[in-house]
């Protein structure tokens, strides 16, 4: 069995979701990561594991299924926060971010049986998910966050530091209005489509644009 552990902000107006306004209003975008991260953790909830852990920045609110252990995030840049949430893990660990409400819990089963470490790429060039049967803090840290190039030099690193390494499926992290509705649109059945749908009819954004800046969570 393996801990699973959810890195996230808790999804208030004007601290998640920045790329998403506009067209999204701070409080609108605020709904669609609250709606995101619930999708998540039920994803997560729903996945066999030893150990459930909300690494988060903030408060927990009633978007938080039974069954997770919720620790508070380290101060310092995303690599250090990223690492020390590994750091508080004995065993094998899966991470994700919030930034994927179209994860499920057959993506997130994941067995180190023949490797050690499983590695998630983001459409954008950073990572969704990264495992590793014997977390070491020190694989994550230095590595540049929020560059084109993160998920390439993390996955390196592991390479580097002798592991097997097996990949999961390429997924597209949800940080543009585009993103939005292309996430929904793999997941229409989620709240966090459910969500989009709701804001389109009351009046929000309807057109995407029609580029994302490169740059990983």
């Amino acid at each position: 069995m393996t801990t699973l552990l959810v890195i996230a902000k808790e999804p208030r107006p004007g601290r998640v979701k920045t790329r998403l306004t506009p067209p999204f209003t701070p409080g609108q975008a605020a709904e669609l990561a609250e709606a995101a991260l619930a999708d998540t953790l039920h994803a997560v909830a729903a996945t066999p594991a030893t150990r459930r852990v909300l690494v988060l920045d903030g408060a927990p609110g009633p978007w938080l299924p039974p069954g997770f252990d919720v620790v508070a995030q380290c101060a310092g840049g995303l690599a250090e926060r990223l690492a020390e949430a590994f750091a508080c893990c004995a065993g094998p660990a899966l991470l994700i971010g919030m930034d994927t409400p179209q994860v499920t819990p057959e993506l997130l089963t994941v067995d180190f049986t023949d490797c050690d470490a499983w590695f998630g790429p983001a459409e954008d060039g950073g990572f969704w998910a990264l495992g590793l049967a014997c977390p070491d803090p020190a694989l994550l840290r230095g590595v540049p966050m929020s560059t084109p190039v993160t998920g390439a030099v993390q996955r390196e690193r592991l390479v580097a530091a002798g592991l097997r390494v097996r990949d999961l499926p390429l997924l597209r992290d949800v940080d543009t209005a585009a993103d939005a509705h292309a996430v929904a649109a793999l997941a229409p059945r989620g709240r966090f489509a459910a969500r989009l749908a709701r804001r389109t009819a009351a009046g929000g954004p309807v057109a995407e644009p029609v580029s994302r800046p490169a740059g990983p969570r």
